[in-house]
């Protein structure tokens, strides 16, 4: 099934919450139907945004009331992008532990970033300005 629209975009601004992943996980869902994307993709993405948002919710803004979260979703036929923000202190790469190294095999969180990768055809990260961290994660119909 395809669809015959151009692009969407949504935007939305989050509160620092676990009801927040839900409504990030639902809106990109929504859209992701929307744009033809099948019931494989669509879990590729929910679980990548969900993960997206927990590391924004609890690692980046860590439940701060304050500090919101910030989901940009960009469809088009065949694509469907989707961008999150925190308001956290940031972190490097090297700042996270390998979570395939036997150490850290067991550990329940760590995962997030390598699950965002495997499930989407890219994923970004870069610093927000003034603070925080921006994710840039990208799905295109078809690819794995």
């Amino acid at each position: 099934m395809s669809a015959s629209f151009e692009q969407e975009i949504q935007e939305y601004q989050l509160e620092s919450t676990l009801d927040s992943v839900d409504l990030a996980d639902q809106n990109a869902l929504d859209l992701a139907r929307k744009f033809g994307f099948g019931e494989d993709d669509q879990n590729s993405i929910s679980m990548a945004v969900r993960e997206c948002m927990v590391n924004a919710v609890a690692h980046g803004n860590k439940y701060n009331a304050r500090k919101k979260v910030y989901l940009k979703l960009e469809a088009m036929p065949g694509t469907l992008a989707v961008t999150i923000g925190d308001e956290g202190d940031g972190f490097k790469d090297t700042d996270v532990p390998d979570p395939l190294a036997q150490e850290n095999l067991l550990k329940q969180s760590g995962r997030g970033l390598l699950l965002m990768r495997a499930f989407m055809d890219e994923c970004e990260h870069a610093a927000r300005v003034p603070q925080g961290t921006l994710v840039r994660m990208v799905k295109r119909l078809g690819e794995v």
